[in-house]
């Protein structure tokens, strides 16, 4: 039997470790920003541009400290990141806007009253302790704390990229798919259904990542087992 180790069983060994190792999802140490100088509770990679959001909610104080992550649209171009008390686009939102201005990275503020109307200016929340940063692989990183109502749950939060600065104002954005898709929800905090029921632990929902692991290592071991056999029978 000892033959059949080579074309047999090292196949079916191997697959076995494959099913039986974990299925590990995205964490913050994936994300990782430039420098690392600052650390943020959540992170995430936004489902549009190539863009990432760092943060840490305070319920204490009520504020929200983030670091977006982009590459510009093209060189010298810009990165933004927006909460809109009001509604769900881009009109109305409340922006924190970063670029390189004569080698430096600014951060300014813009009120988008609407497509047309981008006004710098003061916000209609505080904000503070902005910066910004540009790191080697072509991203920008916007950093800054932010007032957000109290007992707030979620924010409206759009994000966006440009080309350019053209007089010291912002060029305009393309209105391709990507860029109109950068709109989201940003849950603060997580609230769970008081009339739920708990969860069986014996009992995995199919499309978790538990629940993968579980049918892994039913069929991981099932393959030792068949292993077992051969060798030892």
């Amino acid at each position: 039997m000892g033959s059949l180790f080579t074309p047999l069983l090292l196949p079916l060994f191997c697959l076995c470790l494959t099913l039986i190792s974990p299925t590990h999802s995205t964490d913050c140490s994936s994300l990782k920003l430039p420098g690392g100088k600052k650390q943020y509770s959540n992170c995430t990679h936004l489902p549009t541009l190539n863009a990432t959001l760092h943060f840490t909610y305070n319920a204490t104080n009520s504020s929200l400290s983030i670091a977006f992550s982009a590459p510009p649209a093209k060189s010298g171009g810009w990165i933004a990141w927006a909460v809109n008390p009001t509604a769900t686009g881009m009109a109305g939102s409340q922006a924190l806007l970063a670029f390189k201005n004569n080698g430096s990275m600014v951060v300014k503020t813009y009120n988008i009253s609407s497509y047309s109307s981008i006004v710098e200016g003061k916000l209609s929340f505080d904000v503070w302790d902005l910066e910004a940063e540009a790191g080697s692989d072509g991203k920008m990183v916007l950093y800054g704390s932010l007032k957000v109502e109290e007992s707030a749950e979620k924010l409206n939060q759009v994000w966006q990229v440009g080309p350019g600065i053209a007089d010291g104002h912002p060029m305009k954005h393309e209105f391709d798919k990507a860029n109109l898709g950068s709109v989201g929800e940003l849950q603060l905090v997580e609230k769970l259904t008081p009339s739920s029921p708990s969860p069986s632990p014996q009992i995995a929902n199919a499309n978790s990542g538990y629940g993968l692991r579980v049918t892994q290592l039913n069929v991981g071991f099932w393959i030792l087992g068949l292993i077992y056999f051969i060798v030892f029978m």
